[in-house]
């Protein structure tokens, strides 16, 4: 049932002979049916056309219902696709892996599977504090452990002299042909050059074919998941007073940068909003915003309009 299409006419049709079967009750099993029910969803023979009907309205119905809840709306039908991933992993009992997904999918993708019954959700990205996570979905008796479906690669050369950006990192895999959504993090390590995260079946491709990055020649090995060199998040709070409410203002402040050095690297692409790459300077923030920048951390915006001025 979760891999129903819709707008396919041959599953109409199709429909129409299960229907028109000479059995008194058509019965789903339990795998089969609507998660969120405990119940078989049956049909009697004698809906026919207007069983056809109500099946798709039911269908249909339910993943609107289900979402409702996503807030991002931009999010909306990459959430739609993982639900239907995952009532179609639950049904067959196999576990199904998505592509890597940036946090506000995920995020919005597990509220959604919880109101699911008989669906299990595990999301990997490599390391404890990884912004982009591939998902696997299933029926909790398929999915018993966490899949191995996450490499880890490294990229060394001679960055001494000339040192390379997030972008620059990004720009040279995605110039071997691979699509942004099969990596995930991209770790900078200065000097030394750069690991990341990449779905296992492209890792020998990306050894191969990886040969530069900028005007670096470099050569790229696949390395443990333990040996990913990441630091462990460190918080703290402060406050500033900002006359705009510009990313290149506030996030400038944020990170204790010059404007000017804030400017370049959103022209590098190394500054993102709600992970989100900016190109503008003028991008405006609201409350709850979320600014990363590329080997800098990231702070959340919290607005204050009744604070007065000194």
């Amino acid at each position: 049932m979760a891999a129903i299409s819709l707008a396919a006419p041959w599953i109409l049709r199709r429909a129409v002979r299960t229907f028109s079967l000479p059995q008194p009750l058509l019965h789903l099993n339990p795998g089969s049916c609507f998660h969120g029910t405990h119940r078989p969803f049956t049909f009697p023979t004698s809906l026919r056309h207007t069983g056809i009907r109500q099946l798709i309205q039911a269908v249909k119905g339910n993943f609107d219902d289900l979402l409702k809840g996503v807030g991002d709306k931009n999010a909306i039908e990459e959430v739609k696709h993982i639900l239907e991933m995952a009532r179609r992993a639950s049904s067959r009992r196999e576990v199904l892996h998505s592509d890597f997904l940036t946090p506000p999918v995920l995020k919005e993708s597990m509220m959604a599977l919880e109101k699911l019954a008989d669906v299990k959700a595990v999301a990997q990205g490599g390391y404890p504090q990884a912004e982009r996570c591939r998902l696997s979905v299933g029926h909790p008796e398929a999915l018993t452990s966490d899949p191995d479906i996450v490499a880890a690669l490294s990229i060394t050369g001679n960055f001494g002299f000339q040192p390379c950006s997030h972008g620059d990192f990004l720009g040279s895999i995605l110039g071997t042909g691979i699509a942004r959504e099969k990596i995930g993090d991209i770790i900078l390590q200065g000097e030394k050059g750069a690991q990341f995260l990449v779905v296992p079946e492209l890792a020998d491709y990306l050894i191969t074919s990886l040969e530069k990055v900028g005007n670096v020649s470099v050569s790229c090995t696949r390395i443990p998941l333990l040996a990913l060199e990441y630091e462990p998040p460190r918080t703290k709070s402060f406050k500033t007073i900002e006359a705009s409410l510009r990313v290149d203002a506030l996030a400038s402040a944020g990170f204790k940068l010059s404007r000017s050095k804030l400017v370049n690297l959103i022209s590098n692409g190394d500054v993102r909003v709600n992970w989100t790459t900016v190109t503008k300077n003028g991008t405006t923030l609201r409350t709850g915003d979320i600014v990363s920048v590329s080997g800098k951390g990231r702070i959340k915006v919290s607005l204050d309009f009744n604070e007065p001025l000194p």
